[in-house]
């Protein structure tokens, strides 16, 4: 089983990255916003926020576009982060081609250890659709992975939200099939953690004793609690997570300060 040293044996410190939205061109933008600047300004506060950083977990679409140049660019810009990283793909991702970017490394690894904790990354991405679902090899693979360390602290990941999120328009295209893996989790005291991307805004709830987490998007935000679509003006960010050997959990969202940005409906759309 692959696994990451931590630079702490007290605690190990993960950065969450979602939605970043790359597109090939250096000037491409969702919304009016360019993504590629806003994941440099995330990653530069990063650096000066984050010292020392155990494991980085990508969580979906990485691009926009889907090219291969897309994925290499965000491989290269988090490169200097200086971490182990893990991506996994999203609804507007080509898990094809991203695997093509990550050749030759572990960034597709499902599973990985970090101290006294395991992460599981689980692909709800559906070819040709935005909504997720978790097919059998995923549930399986997760089962796997729970049981095969039972004395471990587990945080889950995914990309697609397994829960209402209260924003009418973003029901439709949550994960399509939850009762399936909370059938799993249910079955895992172990579990601590469900982490996930996609809805571009901080969640952080709790389930049956497990900790419900979602993130902001490192470019555009969404309005939470939106009836239709609608952007917010909340500043692109980014999502740490302190993983203690005891089991507990400390997490937080950092944003970028002193960002201004006009949404422009009429250009690329979401």
């Amino acid at each position: 089983m692959p696994r990451v040293p931590t630079m702490n044996l007290d605690a190990a410190l993960l950065v969450q990255l979602s939605d970043s939205h790359l597109f090939a061109e250096a000037g491409g933008t969702l919304l009016g916003m360019n993504t590629r600047a806003s994941l440099q300004s995330v990653i530069d506060l990063v650096h000066e926020q984050q010292p020392r950083i155990d494991l980085v977990l990508a969580t979906g679409d990485l691009s926009q576009d889907g090219t291969l140049a897309s994925y290499q660019l965000f491989r290269n810009m988090t490169a200097p982060i200086g971490a182990p990283a893990r991506w996994i793909p999203g609804n507007h991702d080509e898990p094809q081609v991203m695997a093509e970017a990550a050749v030759q490394s572990d960034l597709l690894e499902p599973v990985v250890d970090v101290g006294n904790w395991r992460i599981t990354l689980l692909d709800s991405a559906v070819p040709g659709s935005v909504p997720g679902y978790l097919q059998d090899s995923q549930l399986q693979l997760l089962a796997q992975a729970l049981s095969e360390a039972p004395s471990r602290h587990h945080l889950v990941c995914l990309h697609h939200h397994p829960v209402s999120i209260g924003c009418a328009w973003m029901e439709p295209i949550g994960l399509r099939n939850p009762e399936a893996l909370f059938a799993v989790l249910d079955r895992f005291p172990q579990v601590k953690a469900l982490l996930w991307g996609h809805v571009h805004q901080e969640i952080d709830r709790e389930r049956n004793g497990v900790r419900l987490l979602a993130s902001p998007s490192t470019c555009i935000q969404f309005e939470p609690g939106s009836e239709d679509f609608q952007v917010s003006e909340q500043a692109p960010g980014y999502r740490w997570l302190r993983l203690y050997a005891d089991g507990r959990l400390e997490t937080g969202v950092e944003r970028l300060r002193d960002f201004a940005f006009t949404v422009d409906y009429g250009s690329n759309g979401y």
